[in-house]
């Protein structure tokens, strides 16, 4: 963590807290030192503040990158979705014939089968980062003590690297569940708790060879639905 004992904060006052909350804006801090400071940040108004100000600070430094319009991929879809066959064709109403035996048999079956209920997983977690295109999202089992990790924005790691898994419990120890070898994995994890943390890490082909996680790309708390 950086040194605060000569800095200064934008307003020329001596810098500490306020120091925290600059790296954190910034993405500099420490793994650790991060979680630390969201906790806290979490139940004082006063971080919050440093924390906008610094935002509006570092404002400025986005003037240079223009906003990209999101494409419109909605027709396309409905294109693929709902094809528009000729007027008077025989595969129109072959098609609306299958529909209809289709229909009919789907009816069937649900007066017979009786209605399941979804799957709802007793715990959640969305990994992110600032400034950080990787999303993660995570759900926990309780009683089969399945935890599913699936990369829902970004992309994959590159020819060289690999995405690693870890959990952080209340010792604040950072431990590996192993390498993401696709987009979407599911591992046994026993006691997975409210508020231990997620963390998906950049690491070289394999993963890490120390125990310890070399960059640090995305976190999430663990939370209750």
């Amino acid at each position: 963590m950086t040194d605060t004992s000569d800095q200064m904060s934008p307003d020329g006052t001596p810098a500490g807290d306020d120091l925290l909350a600059a790296e954190y804006v910034l993405g500099t801090l420490p793994l650790a030192d991060r979680m630390g400071f969201e906790t806290r940040l979490r139940a004082d108004p006063s971080l919050e503040r440093m924390v906008e100000q610094w935002e509006a600070h570092f404002a400025p430094l986005n003037i240079d990158f223009a906003e990209v319009a999101a494409p419109d991929l909605m027709p396309r879809i409905e294109a693929r979705l709902f094809p528009v066959a000729p007027r008077g064709s025989f595969s129109l109403w072959r098609g609306l014939f299958g529909g209809l035996v289709a229909a009919g048999l789907l009816a069937a079956v649900l007066l017979v089968l009786p209605l399941q209920q979804p799957v709802v997983p007793d715990l959640v977690a969305t990994l992110s980062g600032e400034g950080q295109p990787l999303v993660f999202a995570a759900s926990y089992d309780i009683e089969t003590t399945s935890l599913t990790v699936t990369r829902t924005a970004g992309g994959a790691a590159g020819a060289d690297q690999d995405y690693e898994l870890w959990v952080i419990g209340s010792s604040g120890v950072p431990a590996s569940l192993g390498v993401m070898l696709a987009d979407s994995v599911t591992l046994d994890l026993k006691d997975l708790q409210p508020d231990f943390v997620l963390a998906v890490s950049l690491e070289a082909k394999g993963g890490s060879t120390n125990g310890a996680p070399t960059t640090v790309l995305v976190t999430g708390p663990v939370t209750r639905l």
